[in-house]
C-alpha cells in the first residue's frame, strides 16, 4: 500500500500534482482532437462529383529558380494528371541553370504548360510573393493549386483529390498535406516527426474551425478571392508568408476546408543536411511576429503544457511526498496515448514507426523550437521557397 500521509500535508506537492494533472488532461485532449482526429478523418462520400462535366477547370501554379533537376523529375507528373481541364503555370524567375531548356522541351509536348520567364530582377520585395503573384495573374482558371517544383503527387488523381475540397460553395481556401519520403537516418526521422506534428497542428485547428496557417507545398484557393482580398499587398515587405500570412489573414472557419485524402497528398524529399533543414524551419517562424497574441498563444500552448507537465513530474520526484510510481504512471499514460494518437498520423501519411519516438522527439522540439523562435532572422534572402 502507498502512504499518502506526507503528500496530503504538503501543500506544495498538492499544487504540483494539480498542475501536472491539468496539463495531462490538456495534452490528452490535444492528442485526441488534433493527432488522432486528423489520422482518422474521412471525407463524407459524395456521388456524381467526379464526373468530368462537374469538375471545374483548375490552374496549377509553380515558381521556380534554378530548379531544373526537380522540374525534370516531377513536372511531368503534374502535366499528366487525370483531369479534364487544367493548365500548369511555371514562373521561371532568374534561373541560370537548365530550367528554361527543361521547360521549353516539356512545352513542346504539353500545350497546357504555360511558362512565364523573367530575365531581369524586377522584384522590389524579398521572397517569392512577386513571382507567385505574376503566376496567379497569368492563370486563366479560378481554382488555383499551389505546389513547389520538388513536390511529387502520389498518383495521377491529385487534382481530383484537391478539388473535392470545394464541394461546399462557400469554400475559398483548401489546405492540403505534403509529406516527406521516408529515410532510415536520424535526421530523416526527426524531419518526419516535425512535418507530421506541424501539419497535424494546422490541419487539426482548421477542422476545429480556427484555421491559422497552411503550407504552400500543397495549398489551394480561388483566384478571384486572392485578388479580392488584396493578394499579398498587406505583407509584401515580409520575405516569407506567401502561404502562412495569406491563410492567417483570410481564412475563416466558414471559408476554409482541408483535403487530406490519399489522392490529394504530395510528397517531397527531406533535407540532406541539418543546416538546410534548420534554414527551412527558420523560414517557417519568420512570420511569427505578424500573428496576433492569441494566435501565438494557440501555437505555444502545447509546448507550455508539456513544460509544466515534465517540470511538475521532476519536482514531485524530488519532493518525494508522492509515491514515484504514481508520477511514473501519469508519464506512462501520457506517452502511451501520445503514441497511439501519433500512430494514426503515421498510418495515414506513411510516417512509418516515427510514433514510437514521438514522446522523446517532442521533448527535443520543445527545446529546439524555443531556441528557433529566439534566433535572429536573416532578412537578406531574395527568394524563399
Amino acid at each position: 500500500m502507498f502512504d499518502f500521509t506526507d503528500f496530503l500535508t504538503d501543500k506544495q506537492s498538492i499544487v504540483f500534482t494539480i498542475a501536472m494533472v491539468l496539463s495531462l488532461i490538456f495534452l490528452s485532449l490535444y492528442y485526441g482532437l488534433i493527432h488522432f482526429r486528423i489520422g482518422r478523418w474521412h471525407r463524407k462520400k459524395e456521388t456524381g462529383n467526379d464526373a468530368p462535366s462537374k469538375l471545374p477547370p483548375v490552374s496549377v501554379v509553380l515558381t521556380a529558380r534554378n530548379d531544373a533537376v526537380w522540374l525534370k523529375e516531377n513536372l511531368v507528373y503534374l502535366l499528366e494528371q487525370d483531369y479534364p481541364d487544367f493548365e500548369v503555370v511555371v514562373v521561371d524567375y532568374l534561373s541560370h541553370d537548365d530550367t528554361q531548356f527543361v521547360l521549353k522541351l516539356l512545352k513542346d509536348y504539353y500545350p497546357h504548360l504555360k511558362v512565364v520567364p523573367f530575365k531581369e530582377d524586377v522584384n522590389l520585395f524579398q521572397g517569392k510573393k512577386y513571382p507567385l503573384s505574376i503566376g496567379i495573374k497569368s492563370a486563366k482558371n479560378d481554382i488555383l493549386l499551389l505546389a513547389d517544383p520538388d513536390c511529387t503527387p502520389k498518383n495521377m488523381q491529385w487534382l481530383r483529390g484537391m478539388v473535392k475540397g470545394y464541394s461546399d460553395k462557400n469554400t475559398q481556401i483548401v489546405l492540403g498535406f505534403c509529406g516527406l519520403k521516408r529515410t532510415k537516418t536520424l535526421l530523416g526521422v526527426m524531419q518526419q516527426y516535425d512535418n507530421l506534428s506541424y501539419s497535424s497542428h494546422y490541419l487539426g485547428h482548421a477542422l476545429l474551425g480556427h484555421p491559422y496557417t497552411g503550407s504552400g507545398r500543397n495549398l489551394s484557393y480561388r483566384r478571384n478571392f486572392f485578388f479580392k482580398q488584396g493578394a499579398f499587398i498587406r505583407h509584401y515587405s515580409v520575405a516569407g508568408g506567401s502561404d502562412d500570412l495569406f491563410v492567417y489573414q483570410n481564412a475563416t472557419g466558414n471559408n476554409t476546408a482541408i483535403c487530406i485524402d490519399s489522392d490529394a497528398c504530395l510528397s517531397t524529399e527531406p533535407k540532406k543536411t541539418f543546416s538546410q533543414w534548420h534554414r527551412q524551419r527558420l523560414d517557417r517562424v519568420s512570420t511569427r511576429n505578424w500573428h496576433s497574441w492569441g494566435s501565438r498563444l494557440q501555437e505555444d500552448l502545447l509546448p507550455l503544457c508539456n513544460i509544466i507537465f515534465y517540470t511538475m513530474a521532476v519536482m514531485l520526484l524530488l519532493n518525494g511526498t508522492l509515491p514515484w510510481i504514481v508520477v511514473a504512471g501519469m508519464v506512462a499514460i501520457k506517452w502511451a496515448w501520445q503514441m497511439v494518437a501519433f500512430a494514426q498520423l503515421c498510418k495515414r501519411f506513411e510516417g512509418g514507426l516515427t510514433y514510437l519516438a514521438a514522446p522523446f522527439l517532442e521533448i527535443y522540439f520543445i527545446l529546439a523550437n524555443t531556441i528557433l523562435v529566439l534566433t535572429p532572422l536573416d532578412n537578406n534572402r531574395k527568394f524563399s521557397k
